[in-house]
């Protein structure tokens, strides 16, 4: 399918909103080494990889080669392209890389884009070395008070309601074989303000925001500015789960 403007406009709407600095992802980096020991010469599958923010942040923390596997021709686009990172069309089902060839998968924000959970975990298991785990980067129901999105806009706890849970992504992976290894809560300064984070919101790019309806996101938008007003020095500060399965 031919790439339009307004799939380019998309993407770069995306990676402006949604894309955190590096800074701000301080604790994942801590989180995934706590977890896995890569260093130069680990590969890493990153699916999902939107617009290459956290290719580009396993290359440069670990030194490790990232297959960044991305089904929008808009977002690929956008993932640099290095001697580290190489860049795959291709979604979590049907996996674009021979057996055997990483040593973990990371899937950031993308279990609840996901069709088949079933054949993603499957596809996984055939793409990973023997013990190599998942990192799974997500927002589960019933865990996400602490989300900012949700904390300025509440009607997103509804829309995370509608992903899979905790126990629901485990029970899929489980049919290939993956074990739940750890789940922690994990901070990510996403902006230096909450001013700067507001400025960045944009509503078509944020699953979490699209379902909302307009006096919803309206409503919102108030706590949010009026928040940022109160506390102008103070960091827009979220948390997101990292699960890991092995």
């Amino acid at each position: 399918m031919e790439t339009t403007a307004a799939d380019r406009q998309f993407a770069e709407d995306y990676r402006h909103a949604r894309e955190i600095p590096r800074d701000g992802l301080t604790a994942w980096r801590a989180a995934v080494a706590a977890e896995i020991d890569l260093r130069p010469g680990s590969t890493v599958v990153d699916v999902g990889a939107g617009t290459g923010a956290f290719a580009s942040a396993f290359a440069d923390w670990f030194g490790a080669r990232v297959f960044a596997v991305e089904p929008s021709d808009a977002m690929r686009a956008l993932i640099p392209r290095t001697d580290d990172i190489s860049v795959h069309d291709g979604r979590a089902e049907a996996l674009p890389l021979p057996d055997d060839c990483a040593d973990a998968a990371w899937l950031g924000s993308v279990v609840h884009h996901i069709g088949d959970l079933e054949a993603a975990a499957a596809e996984l298991r055939r793409v990973l070395r023997p013990g190599a785990p998942v990192l799974v980067r997500n927002s589960f129901p019933g865990r996400c008070a602490r989300d900012l999105r949700v904390r300025f806009f509440p009607g997103a706890e509804r829309i995370v309601d509608g992903y899979p849970t905790v126990e629901e992504t485990c029970a899929a992976f489980a049919t290939a074989g993956f074990s739940r290894v750890a789940l922690h809560a994990v901070p990510q300064e996403s902006a230096p303000s909450l001013a700067d984070f507001a400025d960045r919101i944009r509503r078509d790019t944020d699953a979490k925001l699209r379902g909302l309806t307009d006096a919803e996101f309206e409503r919102g938008m108030l706590r949010l500015r009026s928040a940022a007003a109160e506390e102008p020095g103070r960091p827009a500060v979220s948390w997101m789960d990292l699960l890991v399965l092995s």
